[in-house]
């Protein structure tokens, strides 16, 4: 059997370089091991530079059509909901100038329903090595399957197999992965209201994440220390609610729905991945087989999507399937990416180190930043076009140093006390 193309991996970054590529009229095979997508709090927050990039499918509508959350704002609050530092989406250049908070599973079905005719999703296939040639060249890959075992041939093998990729490993490109100290524990909070805005709240445990997703819903993340729910039981976990509610007075209204729903929880370890690179000849890694951030900075989804909006506009520049066009494309796909990917991994570990350090000198430094940054019209103007993604331009060595106070910056206006509480 053969494909132009073959995805291995059918989560949001997999299904989305199927459509993009198909939409160039080539013949794409996704196969996923899993026999029915699973449920797991990830990939809500959809940058603007993703809203594009989903209006350019043509799936913007269906996604709004299942209740996705417009957002305008970005704000990190302190306990009581009193502003720090807020980034207002709607100051935004261009055409898109807000983010959607969407469920991932709303995510999957509209990119996956309406494919291009030559896109094909086999569920229940687990890929168990590349194909390669003589030269080593990747050719496609090994499946055993309900159809039992079969060797698919393909010009291009597109790894979007998650943050382990047996096929990244397989073909040998190393990874820089690192385990952030601490964890999240990540709530679906039913039948309550919250601003429409993502809060991220600076507490003395670290972050406390919250944003509204359709149906009436809200997403709560909570900073955890690794064995913090380890042997808990029922009355333990009222008391640990308990100590967040007075610990982020913030969120008390959110209280009794969020008790309710303790037993639903979802723990998650927190990485960082970097892949050493992107690409080898015949095949490309996508979404968390190349990369992975910090929830806070909301760009995990959003990367894996550019990933393959990148991608397929490569091949297609490319002009055709043999072997040098192929690899050619898969050159400049890793030329293109790699760099956007640096500043992200950038942007988001800084951005999750001023919410999610608790004690001593990052703690202190992450304070100062949040203050220069929010006294500073241009500096919240970057950071608000880079974590979108609408004006991606890297702070320079002088604006770091603003942000810590070592330089001044005239255009600035002086540091101010936090504002009201939100209600």
């Amino acid at each position: 059997m053969s494909a132009d193309v073959v995805v291995v991996g059918a989560g949001a970054g997999g299904l989305a370089a199927a459509r993009a590529l198909g939409a160039r009229g080539l013949r794409v095979l996704v196969l996923d091991r899993q026999r029915t997508p699973a449920s797991i709090a990830k990939g809500e927050i959809l940058q603007p530079e993703t809203v594009r990039i989903l209006d350019g499918w043509g799936v913007l509508d269906a996604l709004r059509a299942t209740g996705a959350c417009p957002v305008d704002r970005l704000a990190i609050r302190d306990p009581q909901g009193r502003p720090l530092l807020a980034l207002d989406y709607g100051a935004l250049p261009g055409g898109y100038r807000q983010i959607l908070c969407a469920d991932y599973g709303d995510l999957r079905a509209v990119l996956a329903d309406g494919l291009p005719a030559g896109v094909e999703i086999r569920w229940g296939q687990r890929v168990t090595g590349p194909l390669r040639a003589a030269d080593g060249r990747v050719t496609g890959v090994r499946v055993t399957g309900g159809d039992g075992e079969q060797e698919i041939r393909a010009a291009l093998v597109v790894a979007a197999d998650g943050m382990s990729s047996p096929l990244r490993k397989a073909v040998g490109i190393d990874v820089e992965r690192r385990e952030y100290p601490h964890g999240l524990v990540a709530f679906d909070v039913p039948g309550v209201q919250v601003a429409d805005e993502v809060s991220a709240y600076r507490t003395e445990r670290g972050l406390c994440l919250v944003y509204p997703l359709p149906g009436g819903r809200c997403r709560v993340y909570v900073q955890v220390t690794p064995d913090e729910f380890r042997g808990r039981s029922a009355a333990d976990l009222a008391d640990w609610c308990d100590r967040l509610l007075a610990g982020v007075p913030a969120i008390r209204p959110l209280g009794a729905a969020l008790r309710a729903n303790l037993h639903r929880r979802q723990l998650l370890a927190v990485y960082r991945l970097r892949a050493a690179r992107l690409t080898v000849p015949g095949l490309a890694l996508l979404g968390e087989a190349a990369h992975a951030v910090h929830p806070m900075a909301a760009q995990g989804v959003n990367s894996s999507l550019a990933d393959a909006e990148t991608l397929a506009s490569g091949l297609a520049a490319g002009g055709g399937l043999d072997d040098a066009s192929v690899d050619r494309a898969l050159r400049d796909f890793d030329a293109a990416r790699r760099p956007q990917l640096d500043h992200v991994a950038t942007v988001s570990h800084n951005a999750a180190r001023m919410i999610t350090s608790v004690s001593g000198l990052p703690r202190l430094l992450g304070a100062r930043m949040m203050r220069r940054t929010a006294a500073n019209p241009r500096l919240l103007g970057l950071t608000a076009g880079n974590l979108s993604g609408t004006n991606v331009r890297p702070l320079s060595l002088v604006d770091r140093m603003y942000q810590l106070g070592l330089l001044t910056d005239r255009h600035a206006q002086p540091p101010v006390s936090a504002g009201p509480a939100t209600k």
